[in-house]
């Protein structure tokens, strides 16, 4: 039985105004199945002119279409049409998920049920959403009037495409923004179902609006192109510092959430087996490939020798294979440039810690993008298999001997996106979270999220939270009106 799922076009178009269009010039580029690494398709490669035709429908969609003006209840009917009809795609999106990015069809199959919770949580919020009032009785009142900040740029990451897709074309549309897409140029598949969805769903036309493209072209074209309002993206840190300088042109609202060097840090009192079962989850689900990924592991002394070879036995056991495979836990990484980034790490790694599973190619897959889970131990600070964000399955183990200096430890990057600590003392748990410098911690769990909380990091992992109000803060401007009540008593210059 082929892999490949059906329904691939020739050519995966832009979608610009209601219409499946090629690019202005007319180039496309190749598109890379990871288990094999051939170009099992082609994707219209947007360049500056067809980011200025997108932009173009999304500001007339804007300034003179009903999207911005409907009620809040209306375009919740509209969002929530969307999440039932993302819904029963799930399998075609699994299916075509796991060809495009190598992510295992298991962890594949949640992608839609997620998505679809996004619209459905923006759906509710936007009609829930009460603003702030004061009164002055008898003198004035001020009140806030919301209104959505205009045509936004939306810039995603190749990882968990279609899903982290949803998390910003959610709140960007529900709080009454027109867009611009540009997915990931590695992983383009899923985001063509985007157009059939939101056309199924009746979203106005030119409202959402897709260019394929790679970053130095069709992104760089959306970042500076003086249409857009606002940009949101997710991607890699440095990717994050052109853009914010680009986006300072303008003055342009940004928000990014950026890399990640998450740490995992082990008490001696911890429930041993939930963490192993946790910390294996952490680093090595989504192929490693998450910004998240608790990719250091900090052990207290007094159980650091149990815990690694405990680790490093489940880690040897992990079933790498066919993506299609409902067995495998770890697939093909995205592409043959990231594999190559991945194992050049590994081998860095040989040199700055004790290898104890992996390490290489597993065995029996001479082909595609695979790397066997990989475990290091007695790894220093230093190191950079501990300072820099890999993102894949490699894990950096460290001990430590108090918790100033798992503190310590735990700070000891340029990132600050995620931190998972184990203890079963309720202060202590408290004290590290608080001290952590990171824009999330999670508490003897893997990263399981209320999306009413905020979502974003610190230092160098983000610039800005989104999620629940925040999002909508970010995709709206916030006006304040006053209104005297009585009579107005001014100083009256000029009337002498």
């Amino acid at each position: 039985m082929s892999r490949k799922p059906e329904n691939i076009p020739a050519v995966i178009p832009h979608y610009i105004d209601g219409e499946r269009v090629e690019s202005v010039s007319g180039e496309t580029f190749g598109v890379l199945d990871p288990v094999t690494n051939e170009t099992y398709t082609q994707a219209a490669s947007g360049d500056k002119a067809d980011i200025d035709l997108a932009v173009a429908a999304a500001t007339r969609a804007f300034e003179e279409g009903p999207w911005p003006r409907m009620k809040a209840r209306e375009r919740a009917r509209i969002l929530n049409r969307i999440a039932d009809i993302t819904e029963t795609r799930g399998h075609e999106l699994a299916a075509m998920e796991t060809y495009d990015t190598g992510l295992p069809i298991t962890q594949a199959r949640g992608q839609a049920m997620r998505a679809a919770e996004n619209f459905r949580f923006f759906a509710d919020l936007i009609v829930a959403q009460s603003d702030d009032t004061y009164k002055v009785p008898g003198q004035q009142m001020n009140y806030v009037n919301r209104k959505p900040k205009g045509v936004a740029g939306l810039i995603t990451p190749w990882n968990t495409p279609f899903m982290l897709e949803s998390w910003k074309l959610g709140p960007s549309l529900a709080s009454g923004c027109t867009v611009v897409l540009k997915p990931a140029e590695f992983t383009p598949l899923s985001a063509s179902l985007w157009a059939g969805i939101f056309e199924e769903a009746e979203l106005p036309k030119g409202v959402f609006n897709l260019v394929n493209g790679l970053g130095e072209t069709a992104g760089d074209a959306l970042v500076k192109h003086e249409g857009t309002d606002l940009i949101s993206f997710t991607g890699e840190s440095s990717t994050g510092k052109l853009i914010f300088r680009n986006c300072a042109e303008h003055l342009k609202a940004m928000s990014m959430e950026l890399g990640g060097k998450s740490p995992a840090v082990m008490f001696a009192d911890a429930d041993l087996d939930e963490a192993l079962d946790s910390t294996l989850f952490g680093v090595f689900s989504l192929n490693g490939e998450r910004c998240t990924a608790g990719s250091r592991i900090l052990v207290e002394r007094a159980i650091y020798d149990e815990f690694c070879e405990r680790y490093a036995e489940r880690a040897r056991k992990i079933r790498v294979g066919d993506p299609s495979d409902t067995s495998t836990e770890v697939g093909a990484l995205v592409h043959p440039e990231h594999f190559e980034k991945v194992m050049s790490y590994v081998e860095i790694g040989k040199g700055e810690g004790r290898l104890l599973a992996g390490g290489g190619r597993p065995e029996g897959l001479p082909e595609g993008n695979y790397v066997a889970p990989t475990v290091f131990a007695d790894v220093k600070p230093d190191a950079r298999i501990f300072q820099e964000e890999i993102f894949g399955p490699v894990v950096a183990i460290t001990p430590f001997d108090s918790e100033d200096e798992a503190l310590a430890l735990a700070n000891d990057t340029r990132y600050g996106l995620a931190a998972y600590v184990w203890t079963n003392d309720l202060r202590r748990g408290h004290r590290m979270a608080q001290g952590i410098e990171a824009g999330m911690v999670w508490l003897n769990s893997h990263n399981v999220r209320d999306l009413r909380s905020p979502f974003g990091g610190v230092k160098a992992s983000g610039l800005g939270h989104e999620g629940g109000y925040r999002s909508l803060d970010f995709y709206s401007d916030q006006q304040a009106v006053h209104i005297t009540l009585g009579d107005v008593h001014t100083p009256r210059f000029g009337a002498h």
